[in-house]
């Protein structure tokens, strides 16, 4: 069965909107490896939209935590990921105009810049993950860096709006698990996953963990609501019940 892996980018998202001490990504990373995730994925964005350095140093801090630092292949972020020494980096592209990342790496087109980069996180014991989308030419450019692993890029079957296309993104990613594989990559997916659409490709064989973030902060909102108003009422109440008895002064 695939693992999970937790990505607490958007807990970080609805912190920043306020530039508030919470949410607090650090204490959401905790409960869900206590709850079993695998391992906790953030995003250390160039523009630091959400997660920030710290969270990064603070997560990688928290006993048990395999930490999987997703990251642009920019001088600034491989400094900080070669000195924070997370387990794994995943390399993704990035642009600074998207709300989130809107496709895979070109390994093939980019094959020395990636064989070096990769190289230089092999070296320092961290191991690397390349985020692609399901095309063969991608996965075969990947085996041929020191990457360990491939992350398959599941946006196109989770925008997918007809049957036909749903099958046909799951044919691909399929296909991409097989060659990965055969290649002796381990295999991770990811993006765009949620309630409704993770079971066909959690049953795929071959793929080792998925990477899902913004559906369980989302979810989390909802199932968490009555929980945080109940608390919330109690302690209004409280303070009333104490002022009444003259123990909270104006």
């Amino acid at each position: 069965m695939a693992k999970l892996g937790v990505n607490v980018d958007h807990v970080a998202t609805l912190r920043q909107a306020r530039k508030a001490e919470y949410p607090d990504p650090v204490i959401a990373a905790r409960l869900a490896l206590e709850e079993g995730a695998s391992c906790i994925t953030v995003h250390l964005r160039e523009d630091r939209r959400h997660i920030q350095d710290s969270d990064v140093r603070r997560i990688r801090a928290l006993p048990g935590c395999r930490l999987n630092l997703e990251m642009g292949a920019t001088e600034e972020i491989i400094a900080i990921a070669l000195d924070i020494k997370p387990d794994q980096v995943t390399l993704v592209p990035e642009k600074r105009q998207e709300i989130t990342t809107e496709g895979g790496l070109d390994v093939a087109g980019q094959l020395a810049l990636y064989q070096r980069v990769a190289r230089r996180f092999t070296d320092a014991g961290i191991q690397v993950s390349l985020f692609i989308d399901p095309v063969i030419a991608q996965v075969n450019a990947s085996a041929e860096t020191s990457a360990y692993a491939i992350e398959i890029n599941t946006g196109a079957y989770s925008e997918a709006k007809t049957e036909k296309t749903v099958i046909k993104s799951l044919r691909e990613i399929e296909n991409a698990v097989h060659a990965a594989r055969a290649l002796g990559l381990i295999v991770h997916a990811g993006h765009g996953l949620n309630y409704k659409n993770v079971g066909p490709i959690a049953a795929l064989e071959g793929i080792e963990e998925l990477n899902i973030g913004h559906s369980i902060v989302a979810h989390a909102v909802y199932s968490g609501i009555p929980s945080a108003v109940s608390t919330m009422m109690e302690l209004m109440e409280k303070a009333m019940a104490q002022k009444q008895y003259g123990k909270v002064t104006a």
